[in-house]
This record gives C-alpha cells, sequence and structure tokens, in this order.
C-alpha cells in the first residue's frame, strides 16, 4: 500500500462529497424556502453518515446548519 495514494484518494473522494452536498443541501432549503416549508431563519440538525463495507466502518457526525 502507499500512504500518498490512498491519502490523495481519500481527498479526492472527500472533496466530491463535500461540493455535491453543499449543493444539494443549497438547492433543497431554497425549495423548501420558496415551498414555504422554511422561513429562512432556521437552526436544521444534520447528520452524515460514513460507510466503508469492507473496512467495517460507519461513522456517524452531527451538527447543525444555521440559516441565519
Amino acid at each position: 500500500m502507499k500512504d500518498e495514494t490512498l491519502n490523495m484518494s481519500v481527498r479526492k473522494y472527500l472533496k466530491t462529497v463535500g461540493v455535491n452536498s453543499q449543493l444539494a443541501i443549497e438547492k433543497a432549503v431554497h425549495k423548501a424556502i420558496a415551498d414555504g416549508r422554511l422561513k429562512g431563519n432556521e437552526a436544521l440538525p444534520v447528520k452524515m453518515s460514513l460507510t466503508v463495507g469492507a473496512l467495517s466502518l460507519d461513522l456517524t457526525f452531527d451538527g447543525v446548519l444555521t440559516l441565519e
């Protein structure tokens, strides 16, 4: 195994996840505001799961997204 190759692969994957997740969340928030389901001043609980089945790795990250 090459540590540098693994590191770069993980970073590339996380960058893809981060960018796509951010776009999806922003789109969903804008739609919810437009539909009247959100006012735009909420704090939204958020949870992200990471699973790597071959490693028996299952992590959950909790947080809050604030809109104002």
